[in-house]
């Protein structure tokens, strides 16, 4: 019997006040795609905690299960792109940070492992 195999979705990810956007598999972080685009994002630890990668969703959908940096309540306006992967075409502004990022309100939820394939 075949195994069958997940079709991979691409979308657009437009970052808006710039001229810039790429295309994005579902099963890629952002920020992959950016670094494999040449693309300057901003990003530090890669695994969802430091908002260093923080942009905000201005349209679109993303999955971000391991983004523990962000509220729930903050994951449905923001995004790390270390960790976001498209669940469709996009429209992000790159360096938004969420309003805990000032208060120092976010606490760990649990251990931190990385996302990247």
């Amino acid at each position: 019997m075949l195994a069958q195999r997940r079709l991979v979705t691409e979308y657009t990810v437009e970052f808006v006040g710039r001229e810039e956007a790429i295309q994005v598999s579902d099963k890629e972080t952002i920020l992959k795609a950016c670094l494999r685009e040449g693309i300057a994002q901003e990003y530090s630890c890669r695994v969802g905690m430091c908002l260093a990668c923080s942009a905000e969703v201005l349209e679109g959908e993303v999955k971000q299960p391991a983004a523990r940096g962000l509220s729930e309540e903050e994951a449905e306006d923001y995004c790390l792109t270390c960790m976001a992967r498209p669940q469709s075409d996009l429209k992000i502004d790159r360096g938004k940070y969420p309003p805990s990022i000032e208060t120092g309100s976010v606490e760990s939820a649990g251990p931190v492992t990385a996302d990247d394939d």
